[in-house]
C-alpha cells in the first residue's frame, strides 16, 4: 500500500518501543516524530527533523482541563458507594437508628464529597502552578484544607466539633488523592519520583480517612 516502510511514532512512546523488535515483527522501522500528531505535518515539511517547539512537552491550563473529565468518571462509582455508606451510617445514635439524622447528616457528607472532587480534580490542577509545593498530594491537601474549613464553618457555629473535624480531615483526604491522580500526567515527574509521592500521600491520606471515619460515627454519641 505504501512505497516506505517507516513507521512514526510519537515522542512519548519511545519508552515503551524497541524499534529493533517493531522492525522484526513488521517490517517497518520506527521513526520518533514529534509529541504532538497536530505537528507531523510540519515534521513531514522539514525533512522529518523535529524543531525544539515540537520535542517540547508542555502542561498547560488546556492541557490540565482536558484531564479532569478522565479523573471523575474513573472515581465517580467508588465515591458513589462511600456516599452511600456514609448516608446510611450517619443514622447511627444513641437512640440506636435515626432516620432523620441520616439524611441530614448524610447531605452534609454528601457535599463534603462533591466539594473534595471539585477542589481535588478541577481547582487543583487548574490552579497547579499558583499553589504552594511541589508534589500533587500535597497541593490537594492544601487546597482541600482552605475549602473545607469554608465548608465545616456552619457545623462548627452550632455546636458538632467532630462532624465539623470528621468533614475537614474527609475533604483535604479525598481531594489530597484527586489531585495526586494527575501526577502521573504530568512532565514534571519521573516514574520513580510518582512512585515516592504516591507512598507518602497514600500513608496520609489512608490516616485521614481513618480519622475522618473514626470522627463522624462518634460524633453523635460524643455530643
Amino acid at each position: 500500500i505504501v512505497s516506505h516502510r517507516e513507521l512514526i511514532l510519537p515522542q512519548l512512546a519511545a519508552p515503551g518501543v524497541a524499534s529493533h523488535e517493531l522492525n522484526k515483527k513488521c517490517g517497518f522501522r520506527g521513526v520518533f516524530g514529534p509529541v504532538r500528531a497536530s505537528d507531523i505535518r510540519n515534521y513531514l515539511a522539514n525533512g522529518k527533523l523535529a524543531d525544539e517547539r515540537m520535542r517540547a512537552v508542555t502542561f498547560t491550563l488546556t492541557e490540565r482541563l482536558v484531564l479532569i473529565p478522565v479523573e471523575i468518571a474513573l472515581i465517580w462509582k467508588i465515591f458513589a458507594l462511600i456516599t452511600l455508606a456514609v448516608f446510611i451510617l450517619s443514622g447511627i445514635g444513641p437512640g440506636l437508628y435515626s432516620v432523620m439524622a441520616a439524611f441530614n447528616r448524610g447531605l452534609a457528607a454528601t457535599g463534603a464529597t462533591a466539594l473534595a472532587v471539585l477542589v481535588g480534580a478541577v481547582a487543583t490542577p487548574a490552579l497547579l502552578p499558583w499553589i504552594p509545593g511541589r508534589q500533587f498530594w500535597w497541593k490537594g491537601l492544601l487546597m482541600g484544607c482552605l475549602a473545607g474549613i469554608a465548608y465545616i464553618a456552619p457545623a462548627a457555629a452550632r455546636g458538632a466539633p467532630f462532624d465539623a473535624a470528621g468533614l475537614l480531615l474527609w475533604i483535604m483526604a479525598a481531594a489530597s488523592y484527586m489531585a495526586m491522580n494527575f501526577t502521573g500526567a504530568t512532565p514534571f515527574t519521573s516514574l520513580s519520583g510518582v512512585e515516592k509521592e504516591m507512598r507518602r500521600g497514600l500513608s496520609v491520606q489512608c490516616v485521614g480517612v481513618c480519622a475522618a471515619f473514626a470522627l463522624w460515627l462518634a460524633s453523635p454519641f460524643i455530643g
